[in-house]
C-alpha cells in the first residue's frame, strides 16, 4: 500500500514538476530570455519604492502596474554598518555590489574606492548615461559614477561624474557644476564651460530637450537644485522622467557595443519624507511611464536587460489607516498640487487655508482641521498629515524602514534575479548577464 501511494505521489510530483517547467519556459519566452549574452541594460531604481507604494499606487491607478508582470523577486536592503540603509549606502550596493556605510559613496567603509557597474560598462566598450529627478549629484545617481567618504560632498561629485565622461546626463544640480563666481557651488572650475570642451550637447528646458540631437554627449541640467516633482511639474519648463528617458535610449542606442543606463525616479523618496501621498502616487506615475518606454525598447530589441528595483522604502507607507480596514486612495487622484506648493499659496494671515485646500486637493476641511494647520509650525506636514488621513493612508516614519523591496527583471536572463537576493547581487548579476567583469 505504501509502495503504491509512494508511486501516485512521485507521478503527480514529476507531472507538475512537467507543467511547471513547460510554464517556465513559455513565461521565459514571453519575457524576452534567449539565453544569450545582454548587449544593453537598463536599471531603473525608484527611490523610496516598496510594496507599500505598489499596492497603493493598484488602488490609486485602478488596476495593476505596467512591471507587475515582470515580478521577479526581492531584495534585502540593509547596509554595512546598520539594520536601516540610506541612499548612499543603497545606491553603492546596486552600484558595486559591495555593502558600504550609510553615507558613503562607492567607497568601502574603510574608504577604499570601489568599481561600479557603470564603470565596468564603460571599461568594456559601452556607452552609459545617468537620468534622475534629483540633483544628478545625489546619492543615487552618484554612487554609479563618483567615490566620496560622504554623499554631501556633491561639489566633488559633480567634478568626478564630468571627470568620468558620463554619456548622458540629465537631471538637476547646476549649481554644483558652475563656478562661485555664477551663482554656483564649484570653487573655481566651471564644469558645464568643461563639458562643452569636451564636446557634450548642452540643454536645459523641455524645448530644448525635445529638439536635441539624439547622439554624442549630452548634459542636461533643468534645475538649479532638484527638479519639480511631477505634481508641480506643469508650472516649469522642465522635462519628464519619460522625456529624459527616452531621449537617453534614443541616443545611446546608437552604440554598437551597447550601453549602460540607470534611470532614477528619485522623488518617491522625497514624497515619503514628506508624508506627501498625493505626491508620492503622482511620482509613482512618472516613474511607470519611464518604464514602460524602457520596456517597449527591450521588447524590440531583444538584447537589453531591463532590472527594476527601489533602493529602501521612505515612510512605511500602508494602505489602511489607524483601525479602519479600508482605503480611500482614489481621491488623491483629485490632488493637483504637491503639499509643498499648497502651502506656499496659504497667505501671512492664513485665512485662505480653506480655499486652498479646496483648491488644490478637492477637499473641504473642517473647523479643527482649520485649527490644526493654522496653529502648526510648519504648515506643510499638516496638510500632508490631513490628506493623508481623508485618503485612509498610514506612515510609520518620516526616514527609511528595512523592508525587503521587490525586484523586476525583463530581457536576457531575467530568471537569474528570482527568490530573494541582497541588494549587491544585482551589479554581480547584471554583470555576469552582460559578460564584463566588475
Amino acid at each position: 500500500m505504501f509502495k503504491k501511494v509512494a508511486t501516485i505521489v512521485l507521478g503527480v510530483s514529476l507531472l507538475f514538476s512537467g507543467v511547471y517547467f513547460h510554464f517556465d519556459k513559455k513565461v521565459s519566452a514571453k519575457n524576452g530570455n534567449v539565453n544569450k549574452k545582454v548587449k544593453n541594460v537598463i536599471f531603473l531604481i525608484p527611490d523610496g519604492f516598496s510594496a507599500g507604494y505598489a499596492s497603493s499606487y493598484y488602488w490609486y491607478k485602478g488596476s495593476g502596474l505596467v512591471m507587475d508582470q515582470i515580478l521577479v523577486g526581492m531584495i534585502r536592503t540593509h547596509p554595512a554598518n546598520q539594520q536601516v540603509t540610506d541612499s548612499a549606502a543603497a545606491g553603492t550596493a546596486m552600484a558595486t555590489g559591495v555593502k558600504t556605510n550609510n553615507d558613503m559613496v562607492s567607497v568601502s567603509p574603510q574608504g577604499e574606492k570601489l568599481k561600479t557597474i557603470l564603470e565596468a560598462s564603460k571599461e568594456a566598450g559601452k556607452s552609459t548615461g545617468l537620468v534622475a529627478t534629483a540633483s544628478i549629484t545625489d546619492a543615487t545617481p552618484a554612487t554609479f559614477a563618483s567615490h566620496v567618504v560622504s554623499r554631501a560632498k556633491e561639489v566633488d561629485i559633480a567634478t568626478q561624474i564630468v571627470d568620468n565622461n558620463v554619456d548622458i546626463l540629465l537631471g538637476g544640480g547646476k549649481q554644483f557644476f558652475l563656478p562661485v563666481t555664477e551663482g554656483g557651488k564649484q570653487p573655481t572650475r566651471n564644469l558645464i564651460a568643461e563639458a562643452q570642451k569636451k564636446g557634450y550637447q548642452l540643454i536645459d528646458t523641455h524645448e530644448q530637450l525635445v529638439k536635441a540631437k539624439t547622439k554624442g554627449k549630452i548634459l542636461g541640467l533643468f534645475a538649479n537644485e532638484a527638479m519639480s516633482p511631477e505634481l508641480d511639474r506643469e508650472n516649469t519648463n522642465q522635462p519628464s522622467l519619460e522625456d529624459m528617458t527616452t531621449l537617453a535610449l534614443n541616443t545611446l542606442k546608437k552604440d554598437e557595443n551597447g550601453f549602460f543606463l540607470m534611470v532614477e525616479g528619485s522623488q518617491i523618496d522625497d514624497a515619503g519624507h514628506e508624508h506627501d501621498a498625493a505626491k508620492a502616487m503622482k511620482e509613482v506615475e512618472a516613474f511607470e511611464k519611464a518604464v514602460k518606454v524602457s520596456l517597449d525598447y527591450a521588447k524590440k530589441d531583444g538584447e537589453t536587460l531591463v532590472v527594476i528595483a527601489g533602493d529602501h522604502d521612505t515612510g512605511g507607507l500602508s494602505i489602511g489607516r489607524g483601525s479602519v480596514f479600508a482605503t480611500h486612495v482614489e481621491i488623491l487622484r483629485n490632488v493637483n498640487a504637491s503639499g509643498d506648493f499648497m502651502t506656499k499659496q496659504i497667505n501671512n494671515e492664513k485665512s485662505n487655508i480653506q480655499e486652498v485646500l479646496k483648491q488644490y486637493a478637492n477637499i473641504d476641511l473642517n473647523d479643527q482641521e482649520i485649527k490644526r494647520i493654522k496653529e502648526s509650525a510648519d504648515m506643510k506636514p499638516t496638510i500632508n498629515d490631513i490628506i493623508s488621513e481623508h485618503a485612509v493612508i498610514g506612515w510609520t516614519t518620516i526616514g527609511h524602514t528595512g523592508v525587503n523591496n521587490p525586484v523586476y527583471a525583463f530581457g536576457p536572463n531575467f530568471e537569474w534575479f528570482r527568490g530573494l537576493h541582497d541588494n549587491t547581487d544585482l551589479p554581480k548579476l547584471i554583470a555576469k548577464a552582460s559578460g564584463i567583469k566588475l
